[in-house]
């Protein structure tokens, strides 16, 4: 079986819970690195200019293995910690959660405190599109004009059946196909292939990067 990578989200969310009179805005945002979770905490301290606190909790790198969290002013671990170990049970990264809370003038204690940042974090992500990851090869194949509709027709047959993916085609003199693979299903790609066109394709094996699979697609095996 493939090394199992975190997952991220698809896009933005934003979800707002009350609990006893303070408000808790939580957003969460795609990232693709320290910097750019940055930019969006920056973004979001902007809007929220006027809440007494806005606290964070990040994750990024291809492994997750990097992270950081900020209590912004809340009791010493009882926001900032509590929303990162909510992004790590949920095997996330390239990811940066913000809660807002604009306080209601009662006191929560710790104990309340770190249940309402982790609530307003799980909540938020409950309602967030994870795109999962996996390591997959690329593959090229060019294929005249005249064929591409049929191979079109195979290829996207064959990505839904091994776990893999089919990128956007390119046209030029012939029509470029790229697809995604796992890598122990290369041979049965390139054997398929070679059946369909009566062995006149011949894909060429690149590299292997991280690739976003959506949601829908099988898990490769």
């Amino acid at each position: 079986m493939s090394r199992r990578y975190p997952s991220t989200i698809a896009a933005t969310v934003e979800h707002e819970i009350v609990i006893t009179k303070s408000r808790f805005i939580t957003t969460v945002v795609p990232v693709s690195d320290p910097d750019a979770a940055d930019q969006a905490i920056a973004e979001v301290r902007k809007r929220f200019w006027d809440a007494r606190h806005n606290c964070t909790a990040m994750v990024t790198g291809v492994l997750g293995d990097q992270a950081r969290s900020s209590d912004d002013g809340e009791p010493s671990g009882t926001a900032g910690v509590p929303m990162l170990e909510v992004l790590r049970r949920r095997e996330l990264t390239d990811v940066v959660a913000v809660v807002t809370r604009y306080f209601g003038g009662v006191k929560l204690g710790a104990g309340g405190l770190v249940r309402a940042y982790s609530t307003s974090v799980s909540e938020a992500l409950d309602r967030a599109e994870t795109v999962r990851r996996e390591a997959l090869t690329s593959v090229t194949v060019d294929v005249r004009h005249a064929d591409a509709g049929r191979v079109d027709n195979v290829l996207r047959d064959w990505v839904r059946h091994h776990g893999s993916t089919l990128a956007e085609t390119r046209y030029g003199t012939a029509a470029t196909f790229e697809l995604w693979v796992p890598a122990p299903a290369i041979p049965t790609l390139v054997a398929d292939l070679a059946a369909t066109s009566a062995g006149t394709l011949a894909p060429v094996v690149g590299a292997e990067r991280i690739v976003d699979v959506p949601a829908s697609r099988p898990a490769s095996r």
